[in-house]
């Protein structure tokens, strides 16, 4: 099965600087996508920023971990799965950028899984969490 890709656009009524503070966090992460999240490892310059790793555990499925492999304060986030879980070839990127006081955000994910046919099913799953927790986080801005 090919690498499929998720995209989700999301505008907040808050300036950057408060969106990426909330997101780059992993722990309010976690508990704004439904899904549990926690740091195993500090990052060096930021406790959640390069080289931090956390550990994600969703209901019976084998916990795996995702490493911070880029980390621009305010601008970017890009993670990769590093250890465990159902998903190979998996990277997230998440790009901020703020036009009149608002923030954007392009969330990327690209994933595939080391199950046969269910990449698809992954996709769909692990998308429509994100994108609804993402959109419940913007209206509490408001």
């Amino acid at each position: 099965m090919a690498i499929q890709t998720i995209t989700i656009n999301q505008a907040f009524d808050a300036p950057v600087k408060k969106v990426f503070s909330t997101l780059s966090d992993h722990e309010k992460f976690g508990k704004i996508c439904g899904i549990d999240m926690e740091r195993v490892v500090d990052g060096g310059a930021h406790l959640n920023g390069l080289g931090s790793i956390r550990e994600i555990k969703i209901g019976v499925l084998p916990s795996f971990q995702e490493t911070i492999i880029k980390f621009i304060e305010n601008e970017r986030i890009e993670y990769k799965i590093t250890k465990g879980g159902p998903i190979k070839n998996h990277l997230g990127i998440l790009v901020f950028s703020e036009f009149k006081g608002k923030t954007q955000l392009k969330y990327t994910i690209e994933l595939e899984s080391k199950i046969p046919l269910t990449t698809g099913l992954i996709k769909a799953v692990l998308g429509f969490g994100i994108k609804n927790g993402l959109k419940r986080y913007a209206r509490s801005l408001k």
